[in-house]
């Protein structure tokens, strides 16, 4: 669906603050707060506004180790290997990738035994063929938005 830029500029102002309230974002944009909460209404009906979370640092939490687990698995226990990742709490991530690897997850652990035995658990399923694990020394950017282009007004 094409997306009008009043749309585009609300989801540049919400990456920009997430918890902006609806005036500020309709003095942003010289709307009405109507126009913006029926507009932010239906981009979260359409499922592009998903949801306001914190983007939290998992490092200062304690969780300072971040692991990347690929694993190639019997075609039919796909689905059961990506579930089984997605109820993980320390997973945050999981992909189905095409390539050499079947599913890649991502995750933040306490330290390298706490990803060795999340390891452990999922190679005892015996659909889990291979595994590769890397650990991922430095973050230059995690989380990374970007803006969408907006048509100038000129």
């Amino acid at each position: 669906m094409a997306y009008e830029n009043l749309d585009k500029q609300l989801i540049n102002a919400l990456i920009g603050n997430g918890r902006a309230s609806l005036r500020s974002l309709s003095e942003e944009l010289d709307v009405s707060v109507t126009t913006v909460s029926n507009h932010i209404s239906d981009l979260e009906d359409e499922g592009v506004i998903s949801g306001y979370t914190p983007i939290l640092n998992y490092d200062e939490l304690g969780y300072e180790v971040t692991a990347v687990l690929q694993l190639k698995v019997e075609g039919q226990a796909l689905s059961d290997v990506v579930t089984r990742l997605q109820g993980h709490k320390q997973i945050t991530t999981v992909y189905e990738t095409t390539g050499e690897f079947d599913i890649i997850g991502i995750g933040s652990f306490r330290d390298t035994e706490d990803v060795n035995q999340t390891i452990k658990q999922l190679l005892n399923d015996a659909t889990v063929r291979q595994s590769s694990t890397a650990i991922i020394l430095n973050k230059p950017v995690e989380n990374q938005q970007f803006e969408l282009d907006v048509e100038s007004s000129n």
